[in-house]
């Protein structure tokens, strides 16, 4: 197989499953320096990957909104076609997408599992053994990598913030009464059902027991705009050391606030992996299910501490 000169990464689902396709953006550029790497996401995740230095552009398929439907899926397929990709890598599969990497003609075409769409397009697959032994998503995603040469078992994900963005950070933090000198713990009590979660109101009660037994504690709460269910319990507690910042609903805003973070509270969710690219202390609740286990989807590449739910 001749060495990949044009390279297609295509993940389609949610925030953290993007950052955990990072090690594998990464091994690709550490083997293959010269080649062109893109990313084709979400509109909504887009924002995770912007600024790493291992890609060359992050394209959008927003299938489930204005790109749905066949004229939707052609106006994308005349994007990736115009690439030119000699190779694309599809770690979670779905029809369109191995069809769109068929008809954009590349020539290596790389997913998972056996479903039939991927046997009649002859896409070669990795697999991943019923996950016996259970191993991490970003090391099934190197699996793909390692298919055209990545050589690489380094998990740590990771993300990237602009000086610029963690000076809008600070900014807001300070408009707030934020004191630098003191530490800060960032709650994120939405998971947005894609994990077992405590209720908005346990996350608050844990808010006020650690800002009344540590007096100069901060604690940042990044909630999306809108949701008052969630914010509700916060706004009753009662301190100046209190934070619900307003990220206006920006992934970059709230991945800037990250950074001034001690440790990141949350399920097992999306700011928990941007934590872990970071490089933030995280305590993740977790269950014990394999789908949801840890091993499979803990963070990556930081001082992490799990709280596993019983069965």
């Amino acid at each position: 197989m001749a060495d990949p000169k044009r390279i297609l990464v295509i993940r389609q689902d949610r925030i953290g499953d993007v950052v955990c396709t990072t090690p594998l953006i990464r091994g690709l550029r550490q083997t293959y320096p010269d080649a062109f790497i893109a990313a084709l996401v979400q509109p909504r995740t887009k924002p995770v990957l912007e600024n790493s230095p291992h890609l060359n552009a992050v394209l959008t398929d927003d299938w489930e909104g204005i790109d749905a439907g066949k004229d939707g899926y052609k106006r994308v397929l005349a994007v990736v076609r115009s690439y030119e990709f000699d190779t694309g890598l599809l770690p979670l599969p779905s029809e369109r997408h191995t069809k769109m990497m068929l008809a954009a003609r590349m020539k290596t075409r790389i997913s998972t599992g056996t479903r039939p769409y991927l046997i009649l397009t002859g896409t070669k697959t990795v697999s991943r053994n019923k996950y016996i032994p259970l191993r991490h998503e970003a090391d099934y995603c190197l699996d793909l990598g390692r298919k055209i040469g990545v050589k690489s078992d380094d998990l740590r994900e990771e993300v990237f913030v602009t000086e610029a963005e963690k000076a809008n950070a600070s900014e807001l933090l300070h408009s707030l009464g934020y004191n630098p000198a003191l530490p800060l713990i960032s709650i994120h009590p939405e998971s947005g059902r894609s994990s077992p979660n405590w209720l908005p109101a346990t996350y608050a009660r844990l808010a006020k027991e650690l800002l009344a037994a540590q007096p100069n504690l901060q604690v940042m709460v990044n909630i999306t705009p809108g949701n008052d269910e969630a914010r509700q319990p916060f706004e009753r507690i009662e301190s100046p050391n209190l934070f619900l910042p307003n990220n206006g609903g920006s992934l970059r805003t709230l991945m800037g606030l990250m950074t001034y973070a001690t440790c990141v509270i949350s399920s097992s969710t999306g700011p928990m992996h941007i934590a872990a690219g970071l490089g933030i202390p995280t305590v993740s609740l977790f269950c014990p299910l394999p789908a949801c286990h840890p091993d499979l989807w803990g963070p990556r590449g930081n001082d992490a501490s799990i709280v596993m739910a019983s069965k």
